[in-house]
């Protein structure tokens, strides 16, 4: 018996929730952003001292991929609540953890204050930063799709994904900010704590808007079909253990989803982390014009995605996405060389077009996710697809970057490692099926179906 599709908000309503999650996404992004910028900039002479600048650089970089190790284990212990409690509540809870936690970091004493307990502190820190954000995520992007209507989910989804590059874009705007206005040692004895206590203000901001709005009505709608299930004695997996059913019937879409992040996610990491360390010691570049490169950078492409994410709604979530994955490992060799010329023009063009062909990726991956899972897994799956694929692509990126550039001392060997994982997300995508014109309220919790959400013969599959 068909289902009828949940009514899309008011526009006002739904504009007020795009905003909510951005603004809460963008500080979160903001939080675990900062912590990368300063470990490629402070924290390798600050809490990891008396080594080789590289290898401090390389320690840093290893507690920066600590949070990312975090993260899967927040996308289980979040998706699980939140797909039995709610999206909203969950989202909330995201934001204190990751606010505080960066909070606390601005607070911490340094290595010559308290010895190695710094970086052990540093290092639970970041892993309570991992944690919220591999719930944010998930909660974020599904709060979106699941109030927005089908025909322009990939636009409004969309939005939530550019609090990646506006958290990059405020973290790396509010140090270049301290490092324009202080002189290196101000910045050094004091200066970088200002970013991390700012985000004490920003939480609040964020906490407000979140509160504001209200729960997904398509979760709301299958919250009650399972609550009527539960008390007839009939409730189902999906229901009990979320986490089982997505990998008893959902598992085909989780290893697309992990397989798409990988040229996303390492891409990403290479373009804003990475090119920080590698501009600034190998090219040449001094630190403020890197820093600089990186903001213009970011804004073009939080401007870029809502277009990408528009497109995705005309010609699917596919093809844009496919155009990334190859854009980006076109791209690999060419971004090396303009970073190798230790001018500003070529380095902003560098990172400016590999972040346009990321966005292409970044932007429909919201929609395309979602629309991959039943609503009582939905957010189980979603955030352990993306965020699984998290440890073996963002984490050790700047890790594996840096240890190249090291070993080999020049950047083909980490353009190679682009490319390959370039050619690995193709294979992924194009191994999956168009989501587009999915219906999230149209679909059982817990049965069978194709990656597409279409029977055989190419019919919506309604319930």
């Amino acid at each position: 018996m068909a289902r009828a599709a949940t009514a899309p908000p008011p526009p006002a309503d739904l504009k007020r929730i795009v905003a909510a999650s951005l603004i809460g996404t963008t500080i979160e992004w903001y939080d675990f952003f900062l912590y990368g910028s300063a470990a490629a900039l402070v924290f390798n002479k600050l809490f990891f001292p008396g080594s080789d600048p590289l290898v401090g650089t390389l320690l840093a970089f290893l507690t920066y991929a600590v949070g990312f190790a975090a993260r899967p284990v927040g996308a289980l212990v979040f998706g699980h609540f939140g797909d039995r409690l709610g999206r909203k509540r969950l989202l909330v809870l995201s934001l204190l953890m990751m606010g505080g936690a960066t909070f606390a970091i601005g607070l911490l004493p340094t290595h010559a204050t308290i010895g190695t307990a710094a970086p052990v502190l540093l290092t639970v820190l970041r892993l309570v930063q991992g944690f919220a954000l591999g719930g944010e995520w998930g909660g974020a992007v599904l709060l979106v799709s699941e109030h927005g209507d089908a025909r322009r989910r990939g636009f409004w989804a969309s939005w939530p994904q550019t609090g990646a590059p506006a958290g990059q874009l405020l973290a790396t705007g509010v140090l270049s900010l301290m490092t324009a206005l202080l002189p290196a040692a101000a910045f050094a004895a004091w200066g970088w704590r200002v970013p991390f206590l700012l985000s004490g203000v920003l939480v609040l901001v964020g906490l407000w808007m979140r509160l504001s709005v209200d729960e997904s009505p398509v979760f709301r709608a299958a919250l009650a079909r399972a609550e009527a299930r539960r008390a007839e004695g009939t409730a189902t997996r999906a229901e009990k253990l979320p986490l089982v059913a997505v990998l008893r019937h959902h598992w085909r879409e989780v290893l697309i989803a992990m397989g798409a992040r990988m040229a996303e996610n390492i891409s990403y990491y290479v373009l804003t982390a990475f090119v920080l360390v590698y501009a600034t010691s190998h090219a040449g570049v001094a630190q403020q014009t890197a820093l600089n490169a990186v903001l213009i950078a970011s804004a073009l492409h939080f401007a870029v995605i809502p277009a990408w994410g528009a497109l995705s709604d005309r010609i699917g979530r596919r093809p844009v996405y496919l155009l990334g994955a190859a854009g980006v490992g076109a791209w690999a060799f060419p971004f090396f060389a303009l970073v190798d010329s230790g001018r500003f023009g070529p380095l902003l063009l560098a990172v400016s077009v590999g972040l346009f062909f990321h966005g292409a990726m970044y932007a429909p991956q919201a929609a395309f996710f979602a629309e991959m899972f039943a609503t009582r897994m939905r957010y189980s799956g979603a955030s352990i697809g993306a965020q699984f694929a998290s440890v073996a692509a963002g984490a050790p990126a700047p890790l594996i970057a840096t240890a190249l550039l090291a070993d080999f001392g020049g950047p083909a060997p980490i353009a190679l490692y682009v490319v390959a994982a370039a050619l690995l997300t193709l294979v992924a995508v194009g191994a999956a099926r168009e989501t587009r014109s999915r219906d999230l309220a149209a679909v059982a919790e817990d049965e069978p179906r194709p990656a597409s959400g279409r029977t055989g013969d190419g019919r919506e599959m309604r319930v």
